[in-house]
């Protein structure tokens, strides 16, 4: 039964170097230009296609959290403290107070992303939705026609009432 591995390109281009390497069509030296790493990291790589296959060439992060990410109880917090006091303030303010009074030091992003996951700040894009379906333009000149109407009394009580028509073209 196959295994089915999921690569990146990145990583595939890496096991069809490595395989070069191995087969002896290229010198590390040159594996490791071609790849962007030093000889050392080629010599791992090798080693790791020899004792586990493709496999070895896959990240091993794939898939893991990662360790600098903001822990639940923090996002809590900052939560509440944005939604208590700084309820109306973008997120560069809010970053900014946050570590001024709370003594919270998280970039301006992380609140961002955090006041958009909860839903307490709108993408400017959000905010500025269109209420109207734009027209799109016509092919040919002159192929909308614009009329307009305006019933008055133009010639006062001289004569009766009469609509100016305006054609646009």
């Amino acid at each position: 039964m196959e295994e089915l591995i999921t690569m990146s390109k990145k990583e595939l281009m890496r096991t069809e170097v490595v395989q070069k390497v191995i087969e002896k069509h290229i010198y590390q030296r040159k594996a490791a230009e071609i790849l962007g790493l030093t000889v050392r990291q080629v010599k791992r790589l090798c080693r790791a296609y020899r004792q586990q296959g493709p496999q070895g060439l896959v990240s091993k992060k794939r898939g893991k959290p990662s360790a600098r990410r903001t822990s639940a109880a923090l996002k809590t917090k900052v939560v509440s403290l944005i939604k208590e006091r700084y309820y109306d303030f973008g997120p560069t303010l809010a970053s900014e107070k946050l570590k001024e009074r709370d003594d919270i030091d998280l970039s301006t992003e992380t609140v961002r992303q955090i006041m958009i996951e909860h839903e307490i700040w709108v993408t400017r894009l959000q905010r500025m939705k269109r209420s109207f379906q734009p027209r799109n333009r016509r092919e040919a000149e002159g192929e909308l026609v614009q009329i307009d109407g305006s019933d008055h009394e133009w010639f006062e009580e001289r004569a009766p009432r009469y609509n100016l028509l305006v054609y646009n073209v």
